[in-house]
């Protein structure tokens, strides 16, 4: 014979909650997300997509929320993928958040290498980032959970974060790339070598620099130029009677403690 669970009407559930003490916790809760709303700081602990509803709360707004309310966490590996022959990692984490010894609630996260975001990175490389990434949502997913927050702040696997939490940011202008484009023209670099700097260094194209990288490619190339125009003026007080070669492209001289993506003539 089986055992049946007692089934009970909705009614009789109700009747059974104390109102004045669920009064109360909703008004603690309403108090508490103004306290959130008021402490984290706009594209350091959440984010705005464009076009949504609600802000998308980021890795240090979590570790902040959880320090408010005095809980710790713990994370727990409860499947994963490591196939180097065909390239694939996976990670699903469980992330479980404590008040002393007691634990409170869990949050689920995951990430994979087939995601859109990592479509352009070598896949050897991604493995301790997928598992970051994965560890991350699952952290924001308990924190949602446990401080009532789902109606403030939602939770954006759709690249909104990078590594660190840090927010999308702007494509490169049409001004940028101009310029890049001018500079990349003088110094001589052939489109194949241009390519494939953009990938080793930036995991991107072109096209799909952000104004950050943009900037920063900008100011190497200019800096490239002022030292190879003194390395040139020496090169002439040596020899004069020598004719003076067009400018190699070797970027990595740029900076010594960053590597710039072209050495065009500087392996021989």
């Amino acid at each position: 014979m089986e055992n049946k669970m007692p089934i009970l009407r909705e009614a009789s559930i109700i009747e059974e909650v104390d109102l004045k003490h669920v009064e109360n916790t909703m008004r603690k809760i309403s108090q508490f997300q103004a306290v959130v709303q008021n402490t984290l700081k706009k594209k350091k602990d959440y984010g705005v997509i464009p076009g949504t509803d609600k802000p998308t709360l980021l890795k240090p707004g979590a570790e902040k929320i959880l320090m408010m309310m005095g809980l710790r966490s713990e994370f727990e590996i409860i499947d994963s993928t490591r196939d180097w022959e065909k390239r694939f990692f996976q990670y699903q984490v469980k992330c479980k958040l404590y008040k002393g010894d007691m634990l409170i609630t869990e949050g689920f996260g995951a990430c994979n290498t087939k995601e859109k975001k990592y479509a352009k990175s070598d896949p050897y490389t991604l493995d301790n980032t997928v598992l970051k990434m994965a560890k991350k949502r699952a952290l924001i997913d308990a924190t949602l959970l446990v401080a009532s927050l789902s109606d403030i702040f939602t939770q954006d696997v759709e690249d909104l974060e990078d590594i660190e939490g840090t927010p999308v940011q702007d494509k490169i202008s049409k001004n940028q790339l101009n310029l890049i484009q001018k500079l990349i023209k003088e110094k001589e670099v052939s489109e194949e070598d241009y390519k494939k700097a953009l990938q080793k260094y930036y995991n991107t194209t072109e096209g799909e620099l952000t104004k950050e990288q943009a900037s920063d490619l900008i100011r190497r190339l200019m800096n490239m130029d002022k030292k190879q125009k003194k390395n040139n003026v020496q090169k002439n007080d040596e020899d004069k009677e020598t004719k003076q070669e067009p400018i190699d492209v070797d970027f990595q001289e740029i900076e010594e403690d960053i590597p710039l993506p072209w050495e065009n003539g500087a392996e021989g």
